[in-house]
């Protein structure tokens, strides 16, 4: 992997990874642009203890543009994009309109492709071995930051999600505090440690769905995926490397070249659920299931709030899922998810689990 970083005409970081050691990255942002405004600001809930990002400036950011005019595409002629070369690989830039900038934390957008009618499951197994490179190296440069506190990768996947440019693409968001999902996790992984003097909870579940077997999904020398006992979302699986780490960093070799075949079959499956059964018409013109993929990753920050817990106690996982439940049909969180947080589930996750067995690559 050859990294080439760069800057943007106003001023914002550009980061080109390429498959080939001799690519030459030396073209010049030839937009007008004025330096990027923003107007972040982290507000705490007093009752619920977690934090808001109030961010207006993103009212006017990029919404749905025609093909020809989008800006995660390569600059051609005196068509000017966000990224200056012709052509790329993968490419990392800080987003124009972030939810979180200066000691708010950072947004960056990662561009998977310069195909624009591609998505990741489109991908050849080199390509997504560079995006991969591309999240470690990100989420090592970000945890310097003196605002940084825990980095997210991830990708929305369909304008179901909420998608607003249809290119290939994810974000990294490095936030000034640990998110409070991790935070549960955090909190449940330190009250199962005191409680069962050391053991570790991640390494409990994961043994659980294998000795159970009716949930896995896949499993490789160094990647299990399975839908979780108690899921959240119609279709859901969570993917962890068998050897526990606490973030992409610590991946080693093997898991790190096994992981681009076992995350596309992942994606291709999640493609076909919703393929026509046995003759019938349902999910005939049914369009790319929309997912949201995230990876979690362990905080960089201090843990003294979760007594007991360091940082190597965190399982590095993928969670990949659908708000799709059935063909046509989407979950929407509605009066006790959005209410309640309460979720409600209308797949058993060993169904989900059957079907995306049965749709696996032959």
């Amino acid at each position: 992997m050859k990294k080439t970083s760069t800057r943007l005409a106003d001023g914002r970081e550009l980061v080109y990874y390429d498959s080939r050691d001799d690519s030459v990255r030396d073209a010049v942002d030839r937009r007008p642009l004025d330096p990027t405004v923003t107007t972040s600001e982290i507000r705490r809930d007093p009752l619920l203890g977690d934090a808001v990002a109030i961010a207006s400036h993103r009212q006017g950011r990029t919404y749905h543009p025609p093909a020809d005019e989008c800006p995660l595409c390569p600059s051609q002629g005196d068509r000017l994009s966000e990224i200056p070369d012709s052509s790329y690989d993968v490419v990392v830039f800080e987003n124009r309109f972030p939810s979180l900038a200066g000691d708010s934390g950072r947004c960056e957008v990662v561009c998977f492709t310069s195909d624009h009618d591609a998505s990741f499951a489109d991908l050849t197994e080199e390509q997504a071995g560079l995006v991969l490179e591309a999240w470690t190296d990100r989420t090592a440069e970000l945890s310097h930051l003196p605002s940084v506190e825990q980095v997210f990768c991830f990708e929305n996947r369909g304008a179901e999600i909420g998608v607003t440019l249809g290119h290939p693409h994810g974000q990294i968001y490095a936030y000034p505090f640990t998110t409070p999902r991790t935070a549960l996790m955090l909190r449940s992984l330190a009250a199962h440690k005191q409680a069962t003097d050391g053991a570790n909870l991640f390494d409990e579940v994961v043994a659980r769905e294998r000795a159970d077997g009716t949930r896995i999904v896949l499993e490789t020398e160094h990647w299990i995926a399975f839908v979780p006992y108690a899921a959240h979302w119609p279709y859901e699986v969570h993917l962890y490397p068998k050897r526990r780490v606490p973030d992409l960093l610590g991946l080693e070799d093997g898991a790190r070249t096994e992981f681009p075949q076992v995350y596309l079959e992942l994606l291709r499956r999640f493609d076909r659920i919703f393929d026509a059964r046995d003759g019938e018409k349902e999910g005939e013109g049914e369009p790319p299931t929309p997912y949201i993929a995230a990876w979690h990753q362990a905080p960089f920050g201090t843990l003294e709030e979760f007594e007991g817990v360091s940082r190597d106690d965190f399982a590095l996982h993928l969670e990949l899922f659908t708000i799709r439940r059935t063909s046509g049909k989407l979950k929407f969180l509605a009066g006790s998810e959005s209410g309640m947080s309460v979720f409600i589930n209308d797949v058993p996750p060993e169904t989900a689990a059957q079907r995306l067995r049965e749709v696996a690559s032959s």
